[in-house]
């Protein structure tokens, strides 16, 4: 069962999410926030494994939860979803760990497949968000991609080059199996690669680690 944490100032939109996620048998939620400054508590409190993320919230809105949610080394996923799809916007949120941003807007199986996505560490992105990555990569790969990774991500990064899966890499970071695959998946698409293998070439090619170190593991 996947548990999901609903967070979003308007009442109609929780009570719409909440009876769209409830037909599935395989989603439950678990609780609601009608504002940023309680959903760390909800967290803590209802372990819930995605959290719908509204991004315009009066007080602390949801780039500034997503930066809080950051430091949580084992933090559910996030899905973002927002009346006004802005383009930096969209960056900052996937930058910030969010797997996958929205449109509310966004056809309701679209929705329950980015939950099911997100429980599972995968992303589920609306064409234009995907495109706006796709360009927003290519830009800084004239600079260094490296800078779009947060610390963790690098640390991820820096173990698939060195060959270790998953289980290897939570317990060489200090943490828990789901949050790395967040991590990883946050990674593939933020520096636009399929998948591990190119991942992986693409740290030795960033100089992460010695040729002969992967070759060793």
């Amino acid at each position: 069962m996947i548990s999901v944490l609903i967070v979003d100032d308007h009442d109609v939109v929780r009570q719409g999410l909440r009876f769209v996620l409830g037909q599935e048998d395989d989603i439950e939620v678990v609780g609601e926030c009608a504002d940023g400054a309680r959903v760390l508590a909800a967290i803590a409190a209802l372990r819930p494994d995605v959290v719908l993320l509204d991004m315009v919230m009066p007080g602390k809105d949801g780039l500034a939860v997503l930066r809080e949610l950051g430091a949580e080394p084992e933090g559910p996923a996030v899905i973002v979803l927002a009346s006004l799809v802005e383009d930096e916007q969209v960056i900052e949120a996937i930058r910030l760990g969010a797997l996958s941003y929205l449109a509310k807007t966004t056809a309701v199986d679209r929705v329950v497949a980015a939950v099911r996505a997100a429980a599972v560490g995968d992303s589920v992105l609306e064409p234009g968000t995907a495109a706006l990555l796709v360009q927003r990569v290519r830009r800084n790969r004239r600079r260094n991609p490296i800078d779009l990774l947060t610390p963790r991500e690098l640390q991820v990064l820096t173990e698939i080059t060195r060959g270790r899966a998953n289980a290897e890499i939570a317990r060489a970071l200090g943490m828990g199996r789901e949050t790395v695959k967040t991590h990883v998946s946050s990674v593939l698409a933020k520096l636009g690669l399929a998948d591990r293998t190119q991942a992986a070439i693409f740290g030795l090619q960033q100089g992460l680690v010695r040729l002969d170190e992967a070759l060793d593991t």
